[in-house]
């Protein structure tokens, strides 16, 4: 049974109904998608709907699925997407579709969120620039109880086939083209990482000119020189000549902010300039930060201030999927040893007061900026003349979710109550055997299903353990030589299938931009949809601009393929040898 089976159906159980605030506007239901904690503690991602009337609700509910299952194949949002709580807002449309779409004569439509392509109809905009009301957007994201604009990020999709999207404070997508949910990610590292496009146009298919103003604000943009960027350690320079997460190396690439020269860029191609390929290194360290930023790293524990020395002090971290926050503890500067939790009794703290300090630190290779490394700090004054009464608490306060599979690397947590007088032992097993104790257990499967449970306090807690990848079938014309073009087909046992060319970057597999359920189509210098060029095997990457400069990509080449589920589980790695010919 496919990972993704049952989350349409969860969707359309769990949903609950809502009235805006303005009356004459449609009711909405709210769906808890993904609950990882408190609105209060975590970052919450409404996703709104607009223009999916009340017979196209399993639609839209379909929409958000792809969007929000791509969103967790790709990193950060991967490794931190227990950061996220997810809800979505389904709301009857009186009509069918958005503004102007696809064309600035095509009707207008009333809908609750008044989206629109063009800008929102506007001449002087482009047609891919999808605009929503702000206002009304806020109002319905304000039906998902605690959540502010300061602790959320609104994700508004349009019922449209047609390509789309913005970001700001806001991002837009439309929900159904071919390429919808890659915008998602792109979007969000607008509104949420404050990254810039990387595009050498505005409008498509029109050549952007040269750059002409000064240094850039943009973390991603420069006028420096590598040498210029490592001798003011300015930039990317920390990441200069690694290899790309997006494809090609680290270094610096002419063209971006909707010019063509003048500006450099640190990849070729990354998730800012080509849908489909990955954050590069720096691109994914400002969504670290950002994400990071958005949550607080001690999500609870014992409240700062005064407390005694004949007790067990708390801290709760947050829990990224992928590995532990770093705790460390100091009293009067002096290190102690103690992880979630620390026994002050076994410190040996001399009478008086003194001050106690915890500090969470995330260890993540994401970043490598220590300015932005997210840390957070707890302190409390030590006074040995408090005396502490007894606390106690419930067995298990939360966990990792239970009720799907979780994958075969991932860290598995589990926290207890807080009491005063002593460290609940959580003890683990893996399929049976004893595995250790701790607050948490950081697996390290490579294949197969397994069982792991913790237990503490009588209480049992049971994971199921999918730590196999998903195989991917890849459908291919006859032959090895091929004459113009070939195309290929990628179905995958389950999750997502992505593929890279002569060893570039990998890029998410979506069929192709003009129908989902077509084979990808490769040629020499590309096929020009929209402004745009798809499936080039020549230089400059999988889409291009079809003004680029590029050598049509004739010869013998190397695709792999793969696929991720919904664990995060990576599949096995295939691949085929083909020769184009003119």
């Amino acid at each position: 049974m496919s990972k993704w089976a049952g989350f349409l159906a969860a969707l359309l159980i769990t949903a609950a109904t809502a009235t805006p605030a303005y009356a004459d506007e449609p009711a909405a239901s709210v769906t808890d998608v993904q609950v990882t904690g408190t609105v209060a503690q975590r970052f919450n991602l409404v996703v709104l709907g607009d223009g999916y009337t009340a017979a196209e609700q399993p639609k839209f509910f379909a929409d958000v699925q792809r969007h929000v299952s791509t969103l967790w194949s790709l990193e950060p949002f991967k490794s931190y997407r227990g950061y996220f709580n997810v809800y979505a807002i389904s709301i009857a449309s009186p009509e069918s579709g958005v503004d102007c779409d696809p064309a600035l004569d095509a009707p207008r439509r009333n809908t609750p969120l008044n989206m629109g392509f063009w800008g929102g109809c506007n001449a002087q905009s482009v047609q891919r620039l999808l605009t929503v009301d702000d206002d009304a957007a806020q109002r319905y994201a304000d039906l998902v109880p605690g959540t502010t604009r300061a602790n959320r990020q609104i994700l508004a999709l349009a019922n449209s086939d047609t390509y789309g999207g913005a970001g700001g404070a806001y991002a837009t997508a439309s929900g159904g083209n071919a390429l919808s949910a890659l915008i998602s990610p792109h979007e969000l590292g607008h509104s949420l990482g404050g990254l810039d496009d990387e595009y050498d146009y505005y409008a498509r298919n029109v050549p952007g000119g040269a750059y002409e103003g000064g240094e850039p604000d943009s973390i991603h943009h420069t006028l420096l020189t590598e040498p210029q960027m490592r001798a003011q350690h300015a930039k990317w320079w920390r990441w200069l000549g690694e290899p790309s997460e997006s494809g090609g190396r680290l270094g610096r690439y002419e063209g971006g902010l909707y010019t063509q020269t003048g500006v450099w860029r640190p990849s070729e191609h990354s998730m800012m300039k080509t849908l489909g390929y990955a954050f590069d290194q720096v691109g994914r360290e400002r969504m670290t930060q950002r994400i990071s930023a958005k949550v607080p790293l001690i999500a609870g524990g014992t409240p700062a201030g005064t407390i005694g020395a004949d007790r067990v002090v708390w801290v709760r971290p947050m829990r990224p999927v992928s590995h532990r926050l770093d705790v460390t503890w100091t009293l009067d500067g002096r290190p102690l040893r103690g992880a979630d939790a620390l026994d002050l009794r076994q410190a040996h703290v001399k009478p008086g007061k003194h001050t106690l300090t915890a500090k969470v630190t995330d260890p993540t290779p994401f970043v490598r900026d220590p300015a932005v490394r997210p840390t957070a700090t707890r302190t409390w004054t030590v006074d040995t003349a408090v005396g502490t009464p007894p606390a106690g608490g419930p067995a298990v306060v939360a966990s990792t979710p239970t009720a799907a599979p979780v994958g075969g690397h991932d860290v598995v947590y589990v926290e207890t109550g807080e009491p005063t007088g002593s460290i609940p032992a959580v003890r683990w097993a893996l399929d049976g055997k004893p595995a250790g104790t701790g607050s948490d257990f950081s697996l390290d499967e490579s294949r197969g299903a397994h069982t792991l449970t913790a237990t503490t306090g009588g209480t049992t807690l049971t994971w199921r353990v999918d730590a196999d990848g998903p195989t991917t079938t890849a459908e291919l014309p006859a032959g090895t030589v091929f004459h113009g073009s070939f195309t290929m087909r990628l179905t995958p046992s389950d999750g997502l299938p992505e593929f890279r060319v002569d060893g570039d970057g990998w890029h998410k597999y979506y069929g192709w931009p003009t129908d989902p359920n077509a084979p990808y189509l490769f040629t020499a210098r590309g096929t020009e949809i929209d402004g745009l060029a798809y499936g080039n095997l020549g230089s400059g990457g999988l889409t291009v601009s079809p003004f680029s400069d590029r050598e049509p990509g004739y010869g013998r080449h190397r695709i792999e393929y793969r696929s991720v589920d919904a664990a995060g589980n990576v599949g096995p790695t295939r691949s085929f040898v083909v020769t184009l010919l003119p």
